[in-house]
């Protein structure tokens, strides 16, 4: 993202199953990541459909399924060069 926005360096668009999936995405990323770091701000938890967790150079999306779709950020930031990750490690 640094090429194409000044506000952060990398998105991390990730996809729970539901509400509650992405929810429990959101918690575990900001447990594992508080002893390092603090969101600078976290927006749609409640509803959960798209939870934000913005940690100023690396900004977590976390949606449901159909929000993800709705929203379609990989289109709208087509674009940027895709950094891979395996979640498998």
């Amino acid at each position: 993202m640094a090429g194409a926005v000044t506000y952060t360096d990398y998105f991390v668009i990730a996809t729970g199953a539901s509400a509650r999936h992405a929810r429990a995405i959101a918690d575990d990323i900001q447990t594992r990541l508080r002893q390092c770091r603090r969101p600078a701000r976290v927006e749609g938890e409640r509803e959960a459909d798209w939870i934000l967790l913005d940690y100023l150079d690396v900004v977590v999306h976390v949606f449901t399924p159909q929000a993800r779709a709705f929203y379609r950020l990989e289109n709208l930031w087509g674009d940027v060069p895709r950094v891979p990750f395996d979640a498998g490690d």
